[in-house]
């Protein structure tokens, strides 16, 4: 498959950073940003890849504060963020950055995306899922990728960038500025425990897991 995904965990409190490559093109796609990206993006670049796109879940700061690393090695790359949470970049109450980083982050996004959009990138058919709750905005990145190659193969994954929405057997807080509980679950409910369950579902922290898993298993959807 060309397509490969890999991640790290970096930053102030432990942020999974991932990167979706296409070893065809050398291209290769960002999610989320914090503290030592270096160590990312210098793997990125030993596979021969070079990023063209740092998608951002949503707005607190240990998923931004190192947006403008990336935008210093990569000048070309477009940042983009849901539509409802962009607001959040320069408000350091609301990113949170004052609270926890004791300083002020304001970064900007090149793009704002809304739910239900299909963005194209890398020959992959990107759909934003928004499911608030854990901020007023927070955006999913949905992936089901599907290929019949010439030797009649398939090739194929369905994967989703979720952030701090879903967990392995939890889901994200709510309890700070734009948040909202009961919103969280009834969005998680709806959007993401309908899509396919054996996509895989890489979160801002802790382990991966399936949405088939959390159908069965997450205490807050049993």
């Amino acid at each position: 498959m060309s397509y490969k995904v890999f991640g790290m965990t970096l930053g102030p409190i432990a942020t999974n950073c991932y990167c979706l490559e296409d070893d065809k093109t050398g291209q290769a796609i960002m999610v989320d940003a914090t503290g030592n990206i270096d160590k990312l993006m210098d793997r990125i670049e030993a596979n021969g890849a070079k990023p063209i796109a740092l998608l951002l879940t949503h707005a607190h700061f240990d998923h931004i504060d190192a947006v403008d690393k990336v935008r210093n090695r990569y000048p070309d790359i477009k940042v983009y963020i849901g539509e409802n949470d962009a607001p959040l970049l320069s408000n350091p109450m609301y990113n949170l950055s004052v609270a926890f980083m004791d300083k002020p982050i304001t970064v900007k996004a090149d793009e704002t995306v809304c739910d239900g959009q299909v963005i194209s990138l890398m020959g992959l058919d990107i759909k934003c899922i928004e499911v608030p709750g854990h901020t007023i905005g927070g955006m999913c990145y949905y992936i089901d990728y599907n290929n019949k190659q010439e030797d009649g193969s398939q090739e194929g994954f369905r994967i989703i960038f979720d952030g701090d929405t879903l967990f392995n057997g939890s889901i994200g807080r709510s309890d700070f500025p734009t948040g909202d509980g009961e919103t969280l679950i009834n969005s998680i409910r709806e959007k993401l425990l309908s899509l396919p369950e054996d996509t895989v579902v890489l979160p801002g922290h802790d382990s991966k897991t399936t949405i088939g898993k959390e159908k069965e298993d997450n205490f807050y959807f049993n």
